[in-house]
Formats: structure tokens, C-alpha cells, sequence
């Protein structure tokens, strides 16, 4: 079978071929686009709304703990609370140990920042106090040296006396007192919020 050429065309009465562009696409028609029916369309919609009500549910999901993180401290109650710390004949006289209490009324997320460190110190028979255990510069916690008789930041070398009055470097302040009481045999400090940082 003899394949025709487009270019075979019957010449004219000069000599000369004429073809036409269109003889020659004239079998090649561009495909048809595909039709899309009105049920499809209505699917995608759909799916489209679907994925942003999960968007959002998500986004929510994450959000609102966020929020209630920021927003929370601003309007929660920060009036301190007694709480035992242990009996009065657990601490000897004259003695400054470290204890910790816990917020009694935590955040949930709060983990072990609802713990705070302090030092106490049974002075006599009945009376007691206690420190913060965080420097007054920038809030390192505070060593105390019972040879020297003193509170030492290893941060920036704030140096307190016992009494818990700046000895020397950079702090601004005296260690931050708590109240404390004896109620029962049982001693007892009342919580409050301890700032980071005091420099101002």
C-alpha cells in the first residue's frame, strides 16, 4: 500500500502545486476537552470543605492550650495558701536545710515549675524562718555554706548574710522571706509567686 504524500498534489495548469494547511490538518482534530459532570464538581466541594473543617479542627486543637497558657496567669488568683512542710521536731536548731512545697494549686502543664525550693531554719524552740531559695538578680538558685555562714549564687557570685541581707555582688535586694507558722506540731509557709528576676 503506496503511502500519499500531502505534498502529491495535482499540479496546476502552470506547472505549480497548491496545497492548503488545512488539507493537511484537516485529519488531526484536537481532542476533545473532557467534560466535567455537575455530581463531580459537587464532590470536590465537598472534600474542599472537609479538609478545611479538619484544618481548623486541628489548628483549634492546638490553639486553645496555647491561649489558655498566656491568658491563664493573667486572671489566676495568686493568693498564697498554707501548706505543711513537715513537723516542727523534724528540724533541729540553729540548722538551715533546703525544702520544697508545691503550688496547691497548680497548672496543668506546669510539671516541676509547680515546685519551688526554699531554706529554713529553726532559730529556737518555736520560731523559724524561711527564704527563697532564688537570687534576687537575675533568680539562680541560692547555695547556702553552713562553714561561712552564708548564701552563695554560683551564677554571679551574689553573696547574702544568714540573715538573708545582701553581703556583696550584684544583688539589689535582700532573699525574698516567706510566712511561715506553727500550727498542730506541723510548720507551715505560705505559697506566693516568686518573680524571676528583681532588678527593677
Amino acid at each position: 500500500m503506496l503511502w500519499a504524500s500531502p505534498f502529491l498534489q495535482p499540479r496546476s495548469p502552470d506547472g505549480s502545486t497548491k496545497f492548503s494547511v488545512n488539507d493537511i490538518t484537516a485529519d488531526h482534530s484536537s481532542p476533545e476537552s473532557p467534560n466535567i459532570s455537575g455530581e463531580e464538581i459537587t464532590r470536590r466541594r465537598f472534600l474542599e470543605k472537609i479538609c478545611i473543617g479538619l484544618a481548623s479542627l486541628c489548628a483549634a486543637i492546638l490553639g486553645i492550650p496555647l491561649i489558655g497558657f498566656v491568658v491563664t496567669p493573667i486572671f489566676r488568683r495568686t493568693t498564697g495558701k498554707w501548706v505543711s512542710v513537715g513537723k516542727v521536731t523534724d528540724f533541729n536548731i540553729g540548722k538551715t536545710v533546703n525544702v520544697t512545697i508545691i503550688d496547691p494549686s497548680p497548672l496543668p502543664w506546669a510539671g516541676i515549675t509547680a515546685k519551688s525550693a526554699l531554706w529554713l531554719r529553726r532559730v529556737n524552740e518555736s520560731e523559724f524562718i524561711a527564704f527563697s531559695a532564688n537570687c534576687t538578680h537575675l533568680g539562680c538558685p541560692v547555695r547556702w555554706l553552713a562553714d561561712s555562714d552564708l548564701f552563695m549564687c554560683p551564677c554571679h557570685g551574689g553573696v547574702y548574710y544568714s540573715d538573708g541581707t545582701v553581703a556583696a555582688g550584684p544583688p539589689p535586694k535582700p532573699l525574698i522571706r516567706y510566712d511561715i507558722r506553727t500550727v498542730n506540731g506541723q510548720v507551715e509557709i505560705k505559697t506566693m509567686a516568686i518573680p524571676i528576676t528583681t532588678t527593677s
